[in-house]
């Protein structure tokens, strides 16, 4: 069985989610945040930049979200997180999946965390949110989510981020982003999620 090492009010959610979509249990090891919001030394025991999520299965560490994820759906042979393989589509959510982390995070941490300490948000980085938000939108087109109606790995990716926008109140001006965060929220995996482990987004 994988074992889970999750932090509270985190990416680790988007893992809980993928196994609920699966039917797989795992044996997760919960962490709390520290005052300050950070993660408890604990998790440094667990990963040398002390990470979350982090799995071990079969006496292998792997952490990211993105490689936790490929590596469930390979692990359980599952085909139906992501479109076909060889069509576009397929090549368009891998790429999307990659740049939650890789692009995406870069524009929403420098909005999401002054907001979070309640200080001014720089119109720079508003900026940048605003280009990326409205480049989401465009991805999910038609919708509701960014491949139709079933959640992807990238839509699971995104969920996290977008969640913290939505709780800061930042996604006002972005309607199709306000809709698409309430696509998720009906998702079956989503609510089985953060049933078990509580919600994405800190409460207010």
């Amino acid at each position: 069985m994988v074992t889970l090492h999750a932090l509270k009010y985190s990416r680790a959610t988007r893992v809980l989610w993928l196994l609920a979509d699966l039917g797989q249990p795992c044996r997760r090891i919960d962490y709390d945040r520290t005052e300050s919001f950070r993660a408890p030394d604990a998790l440094s025991q667990v990963h040398p930049l002390g990470k979350s999520p982090v799995i071990e299965d079969d006496g292998a560490q792997i952490a990211e979200s993105a490689t936790i994820l490929r590596y469930l759906v390979d692990k359980y042979g599952d085909d139906s997180h992501t479109p076909p393989k060889g069509t576009p589509a397929y090549w368009q959510h891998e790429a999307m999946l990659d740049y939650v982390e890789s692009s995406f995070a870069g524009a929403a941490l420098p909005v999401i965390l002054p907001a979070f300490r309640g200080k001014p948000v720089p119109d720079e980085a508003r900026a940048a949110l605003n280009r990326n938000l409205d480049y989401i939108a465009e991805v999910i087109g038609d919708g509701p989510l960014l491949f139709g109606d079933r959640a992807m790995l990238a839509d699971i990716q995104l969920s996290y981020l977008v969640a913290l926008l939505a709780r800061l109140d930042l996604l006002t001006g972005h309607p199709a982003i306000a809709a698409y965060w309430d696509a998720l929220q009906r998702q079956p995996g989503y609510i089985a999620a953060t049933a078990e482990a509580g919600p994405m987004a800190p409460p207010a």
